[in-house]
């Protein structure tokens, strides 16, 4: 019996190789498919995309593969959001730990965009341009969806039921007290245009400058205080997966969010992009840049038609295809019947840099591969008596020490206090 049990038991052995095979599959099937469009009409010609399907947390590694998605809302001028478009994810990568598996870098990664949008904000700076812009910028892992925002460029989550979700904070003076209180504490004034007469016009305003944001990208002219410091939210999808829209405020401004997402529902991504621009222009024109990026994210078993080639139609066939389309996704949204629960897992929105950096206990950031510490910000390597830590004499951080990581070098302090309003910026206009 003894002998029977024993060759049962070796029979039920996997080799593993076989294992390791089973484990890709079943990591395979769990992901979802990634599909995107983007349409745009311009105005102006300071707005600006990013999109990016190919980036992996292991170089090499196919099954560490994510999605990068942002949209950069120029304004005096396209330069900053050409720079930001252009440097931002680098800088976002270079924050984050090497060698961390995907919960610790999903973790990691809100500290981490910080750092990079701060980093980009002193590079721009630091060519003496007093262009601006927003960005809205997305990182979709799988079934996880990580968004930092500054400026009034949204996100929103359409899913299955029709439940919409805003996933960004528009930092505008006029609708937000919150940061027209912290501008006034930190040394800006917010109020309308003046004109002759004393008669006060338009939209609240930060002086000097006349920015009608409280965040944003550059903006040198502004001052200080108009902070790069993004708003970030982390969700983590259900299994019936959902549809991400991301556009600039000329999209906003003429749509709400209900509004746009029930516009483009049934059609592919690409067609959904282009209808929600359609619908923004028909209802007020082509007043501003308008951009946007549709993202859906599928569950593995449900297979989208691609969206074909585009043809000539006529209105008659064009009235045809919309209504099948819509139909199509009615009987995918039955199909999908599973409980559609959006589960959040990191929101925090704060514009003090001590706050958002944390400490370093239980990171392995604070010191570079060399041996030396890295600034958390720029990640330049910084010798023991060189690092200033990011909690020194913060009235922010009390219950944090002074000697506690992690460490900014003189000019990323320096830009802190500028920031909070204990001193001028050190950059001058030319």
């Amino acid at each position: 019996m003894a002998s029977s049990e024993g060759r049962r038991r070796h029979h039920d052995l996997v080799p593993l190789a076989a294992l390791l095979k089973r484990e890709m599959k079943s990591e395979k099937m769990e992901k979802p498919t990634v599909r995107f469009g983007n349409a745009a009409q311009s105005k102006k010609g300071e707005d600006y995309f990013l999109v990016k399907t190919d980036c992996q947390r292991v170089p090499g590694n196919s099954s560490s593969s994510f999605s990068v998605f942002a949209i950069f809302d120029g304004h005096n001028g396209n330069a900053a959001a050409v720079f930001t478009r252009e440097h931002l994810l680098n800088h976002v990568l270079g924050a984050l730990p090497r060698g961390l598996g995907r919960d610790e870098w999903l973790q990691a990664l809100p500290r981490a965009l910080v750092a990079g949008f701060v980093k980009t904000d002193k590079e721009f700076q630091s060519r003496g341009e007093t262009s601006g812009t927003t960005a809205t910028f997305v990182i979709v892992d799988r079934w996880t969806v990580t968004v930092a925002s500054v400026g009034d460029s949204r996100c929103i989550l359409d899913t299955q039921g029709g439940a919409v979700t805003t996933l960004t904070v528009d930092h505008r003076l006029e609708e937000n007290i919150e940061e027209r209180e912290r501008v006034t504490a930190s040394g800006g004034e917010v109020g309308r245009l003046s004109i002759v007469g004393g008669a006060e016009i338009g939209p609240l305003r930060c002086w000097p400058g006349g920015l009608c944001l409280s965040r944003s990208i550059g903006d040198m002219d502004v001052g200080e205080f108009i902070v790069p410091i993004p708003y970030v939210k982390q969700v983590k999808l259900s299994n019936a997966g959902g549809r991400l829209i991301i556009a600039s405020d000329g999209i906003w401004d003429a749509l709400s969010s209900e509004m746009a997402a029930k516009s483009c529902r049934g059609l592919p991504a690409e067609l959904a992009a282009m209808q929600v621009v359609k619908e923004a222009l028909r209802t007020r024109g082509l007043k501003d840049d308008t951009t946007c990026i549709v993202v859906d994210i599928i569950p593995p078993e449900v297979e989208l038609p691609q969206t074909p080639p585009p043809k000539k139609r006529n209105k008659l066939r064009d009235l045809f295809f919309r209504k099948r389309s819509r139909d199509s996704a009615g009987k995918l949204s039955k199909k999908l019947s599973a409980i559609n629960i959006v589960e959040e897992l990191f929101e925090e929105g704060s514009a003090m840099l001590a706050e958002r950096l944390g400490n370093d206990d239980n990171l392995i950031s604070g010191q570079s591969t060399s041996g030396l510490f890295v600034c958390a910000v720029c990640q330049v390597d910084l010798v023991p008596s060189e690092g200033i830590s990011v909690h020194a004499g913060s009235i922010f951080s009390t219950s944090s020490k002074p000697w506690q990581g992690p460490f900014l070098c003189s000019d990323c302090r320096d830009k802190k206090d500028a920031m909070e309003g204990k001193r001028p910026s050190g950059v001058k206009v030319s």
